[in-house]
């Protein structure tokens, strides 16, 4: 295999140079399984597994290889399986906080270029979850590309286009059917010159659909859709698959939880009208309560500003709250004492 199709470069090459001198050879993660890894390399489909020493050395498992990570590997002859010895630094990484009440970082897709954001346009479409998707997209350093599938059954797309756009500002908006062609060479362009592509969305909303397309050929398993017009989940585990000319694409399992995590930049740039409303506002911790000259409660009362959209932005506000608390040791510790302090002063104002 020629890793330049890869998405290997100088780069990569410059970065790999110490672990080339220790006699170790580099290869991508295609597939991630429970205890071992698929890597695509010049050799091929290798089969791995993480090395003792690495995964000792590592703070947090998010730092462990995920797909489209490249790593370092040896394959003493003989050995049924490589092992990995390092991850390179990665340039991207769409993640979420994993599933579940704990509080760890989930790394979804590495090293991606630009993320397709996916939902259908029939029963599934929800502005305020594709909110949810921008942050994280923007917070990976990807670039975020909303695709708009089975435009075949949705009976007025231009308007549901319109109600999209209004909070993607400017981020390119493809619509898309299966059915039809319509609008698939417009997401492949994003592919071209080697780029990795990582397709992110619910379940059913025609991920695998769309990475066929791209393919040539079913690559990938997909279901019909439901009588409801929603779709089946079909993908059970992530992928990165080499696309036929040049480009790689990532396919993930459909999210039932996306909790955002460390994103307050991407918060920001999903939310620019919010955050520029927020500037001009007259005191730099304004509540947008009750205080004089809220520029957010002047574009409420306007209908410059969306009602539900600044309540998702405070909810994912919100969200990121909690997430500090529970992870930083010192913002439980400040947290308590602000509640605290809160408490003593009402305590104080109600004594007669």
């Amino acid at each position: 295999m020629n890793i330049a199709s890869l998405g290997w470069g100088e780069a990569l090459a410059d970065a790999f140079q110490p672990h080339a001198d220790a006699g170790l050879r580099p290869g991508r993660v295609a597939i991630q399984h429970r205890g071992a890894y698929v890597l695509l390399a010049e050799e091929g489909e290798v089969w791995a597994a993480v090395r003792g020493r690495l995964r000792h050395a590592v703070g947090s498992t998010s730092e462990l290889p995920a797909v489209g990570d490249w790593v370092a590997y040896d394959r003493p002859d003989g050995a049924e399986r490589a092992g990995i010895h390092a991850v390179l630094p990665r340039r991207s990484a769409f993640t979420r906080k994993q599933a579940g009440f704990e509080t760890a970082e989930q790394v979804v897709a590495a090293n991606v270029d630009v993320l397709f954001l996916v939902t259908s346009l029939n029963q599934d479409l929800n502005v305020r979850r594709i909110e949810r998707y921008m942050t994280l997209a923007w917070e990976s350093g990807a670039d975020p590309v909303v695709v708009l599938t089975k435009a075949d059954l949705c009976a007025d797309v231009g308007t549901t286009v319109a109600l999209v756009e209004t909070v993607t500002f400017g981020v390119p908006v493809h619509v898309t059917s299966a059915l039809t062609g319509e609008g698939l060479e417009g997401v492949r362009a994003h592919l071209e010159g080697g780029r990795t592509g990582a397709a992110v969305g619910s379940s059913g909303v025609g991920k695998s659909t769309l990475i066929n397309h791209l393919c040539g050929e079913d690559r990938l398993a997909t279901k019909e859709i439901r009588e409801d017009g929603r779709g089946r989940h079909t993908t059970t585990h992530r992928e990165l698959i080499v696309l036929p000319g040049a480009g790689c694409v990532i396919d993930t399992p459909g999210m039932r939880e996306l909790q955002l995590w460390d994103s307050e930049e991407g918060l920001e740039r999903a939310f620019e009208d919010v955050d520029a409303l927020i500037a001009e506002c007259r005191f730099s911790d304004c509540g947008h309560d009750t205080e004089p000259g809220c520029a957010v409660r002047a574009a409420l009362a306007e209908g410059r500003l969306g009602a539900e959209r600044f309540e998702s932005y405070q909810k994912l506000q919100r969200e990121l709250r909690w997430l500090e608390i529970r992870h930083d040791a010192r913002a439980r510790s400040e947290e308590r004492k602000r509640w605290r302090a809160i408490n003593k002063e009402a305590r104080a104002r109600a004594r007669p």
